[in-house]
Order: structure tokens, then sequence, then C-alpha cells
């Protein structure tokens, strides 16, 4: 079974945990309340996942402004497109269903949120995420996902993973590598945005470190 090293991502959770002042009894509540939300008919196998992604050189979008100039650069037909939350969105507007998407459903508006269902609906892999002040959009819309994979970033159980990392985009970069991607690209991330307000700017903060920490 694919599964992340829970005890080499504990230090690092910990750290995040103390610098957001995030409290982890949270994010195991929601990811137990996930949890309950998984039925054999929507659950996604990670088989399918590892098929999507292993051995191909993957896209990665984070959800950045520039995000649709870089795409307009780039042979999105050359790679697998994993696309974080509302990046997703970005893509289905230029015709292209993204491969896998990561979301924790509650960085985008609504109007994305129906897109990444829409993707889902024509084959995407959906990986939603719980954590502790998202449980009312995971009971909003999770049972509209036709089947998904369920992670958490506290320790995980039965069918909910950790495949590492914190925010959408980075964790994108943590399932290419763990799937074993042939390399990975970036597109749509500015981890100097001057724009973003300061809970995003710590949260690009970490994004940078965590993908540092896999040499991308």
């Amino acid at each position: 079974m694919i599964h992340t090293d829970f005890a080499a991502w504990e230090p690092i959770y910990e750290r995040i945990l103390e610098d957001f002042g995030f409290d982890r009894a949270g994010d195991e509540e929601a990811a137990r309340f996930l949890s309950r939300m998984l039925t054999e008919k929507n659950t996604v196998s990670l088989s399918e996942l590892k098929i999507a992604i292993s051995g191909k050189p993957a896209l990665v979008c984070g959800n950045a402004p520039n995000l649709r100039k870089e795409l307009s650069e780039i042979d999105l037909s050359a790679f697998v497109i994993i696309a974080a939350d509302g990046a997703a969105a970005v893509l289905m507007d230029i015709g292209c269903v993204p491969e896998v998407i990561c979301t924790d459903l509650d960085g985008n508006s609504e109007a994305d949120i129906e897109k990444e269902i829409l993707a889902c609906e024509r084959d995407s892999i959906v990986l939603i995420h719980a954590h502790g002040d998202n449980i009312d959009k995971l009971e909003k819309y999770v049972p509209r996902f036709k089947c998904f994979i369920a992670t958490t970033q506290a320790r995980p159980f039965d069918k909910v993973y950790n495949f590492g990392g914190f925010s959408d985009g980075d964790r994108c970069v943590f399932v290419a590598r763990e799937f074993g991607a042939k390399k990975i690209r970036l597109a749509g991330f500015d981890f100097e945005d001057p724009h973003v307000n300061p809970i995003k700017k710590k949260k690009l903060k970490w994004a940078k470190e965590l993908i540092g920490i896999l040499g991308i």
C-alpha cells in the first residue's frame, strides 16, 4: 500500500499547527467526519491514482493570478495535470479537464466548486481534504462528488490518507511525488504574491518551504 510515512510528516505538521495556532483536534474531527461519508461506491482506489500519475511528467497547477497566461505557453497534452482547488476551474474554462484535483472546498467560489464537481463527472480523480474549519463545506458538497479520495493533514486511518503537504498547491506536489511522477513542473505558483492577506502569505511561505523539501 502506498503511504506517506506519517512519523516523518508529523514534526512538520506540528510546526505548522503552532505557527498558525490551529487545533489538531479540529483536523482529526474533520477527518472522522469525512471518513463517515465514504462508501463502497464513492471511494476511488489508490491504484487508480497511481495509474494516472506513475511514470508520467506532471504539471501541478496552483491558482495564482498568472496561471492562465502560463497555461497558454505550455503544451498541456505533454503532462498529467494535477490542479489545486480553484486552478481546476481555470483549466475547465480553457477546455482542459485535469486528471487529478486536490481541494479542501473552501478556498474558492461556489462556481469554482461546481466546476470541480463537473470535472469529477468527467473522470477527474478528486482528493477531498478535511481540516479543522471546513466541515460545513464537506457536509454541503461531498455528497455531490460521484467518487473521491479522502485526505487529512493529521494521522491517516482507514481510507483517509495523508500524502504530505498543507495547502492545496503543495499537497498536489506531494501527491505527484508520492505516486511516481516522472518529473514535476509547476504553473500558477507565486510564493511572493504581494496582494494576498497575511494568512495566505503565511500559507505561501509554507508552500515554498514544503515544495523545497521535495527538491522541486
